[in-house]
């Protein structure tokens, strides 16, 4: 399939394409390759479906009234949570490494395809599918545990997509320092295990200690959960969610620096 318009110039025919072309071409082989691995596919769609579910019974019904939250809530937020976790940073930490290791990174940089065009490309599967997840996930938990209409839909939809770039970059440069495909699922644990339990997601922030939640507020995710809890609630003011999204982008634009810096674009030996 041509990505881009085909120009004559006299005998000569040439054929110009657009970054949008390419990128699109680079996510349709990326989303056939996606289907064929499937310890990608379950860490992407099986895991963040089911995940979440352990924490309806994780804390009592009287603790989260306590703390001004529901059980739906707290579940909703998980859900959209394990699903930037598991759908977008770790597939795509993985897709990155393997594509390195097996010289295709390399191999594509010979071509038109910018760096960015290139990252971009194989990360749009990972980012559709955490976004569609993150979609199916809020309807169903609307319907099944009566979570009510969020109260400022632009803040949670701003924190989806802030989270879905942020760990598109995040998996870049933890690619970066990952040398094979399995090496990958032990070097991505870190910023899994820290956001899972202290960015909101597993664990509610206003049952912490607010020494402890202000601290862990500054984490990576923590603004994202933070203005997509919000969204739904309606409790976060103007300043906090400015505040909340102006934090997200430091972080997205400090792993953007870091992935410039370091990222390899050939196999690490």
């Amino acid at each position: 399939m041509s990505t881009g318009a085909r120009v004559s110039t006299g005998a000569r025919v040439s054929t110009v394409t657009t970054p949008a072309g390419r990128m699109g071409a680079l996510a349709r082989a990326e989303l056939t390759l996606f289907g064929r691995s499937k310890a990608t596919l379950f860490s992407a769609l099986f895991v963040p479906l089911v995940v979440p579910i352990s924490t309806r019974s994780a804390f009592p019904e009287s603790d989260l009234d306590e703390a001004g939250l529901t059980v739906g809530l707290v579940m909703l937020n998980a859900a959209i949570g394990f699903s930037l976790l598991f759908a977008v940073y770790m597939s795509l930490t993985a897709i990155f490494t393997a594509r390195r290791e097996e010289l295709v990174l390399k191999r594509l940089r010979t071509g038109e395809l910018r760096d960015t065009e290139i990252l971009a490309g194989a990360a749009i599967p990972a980012v559709v599918t955490g976004l569609l997840q993150s979609l199916l996930l809020a309807v169903g938990l609307t319907v099944l545990v009566d979570v009510p209409a969020p109260e400022a839909v632009h803040l949670a939809v701003l924190g989806v997509l802030l989270g879905l770039v942020m760990c598109v970059v995040l998996a870049a440069f933890t690619a970066s320092y990952s040398r094979t495909v399995e090496s990958a699922q032990v070097t991505t644990l870190p910023l899994l295990f820290v956001s899972m339990f202290g960015s909101g997601i597993a664990v509610p922030m206003e049952v912490l200690p607010d020494r402890l939640a202000s601290v862990l507020a500054l984490l990576p995710l923590s603004p994202v959960m933070k203005l997509v809890q919000g969204g739904w609630s309606g409790d976060l003011s103007a300043s906090e969610a400015l505040g909340s999204m102006t934090l997200a982008l430091a972080w997205t634009l400090a792993a953007v620096f870091a992935v410039r810096r370091w990222f390899r674009w050939e196999p690490r030996h």
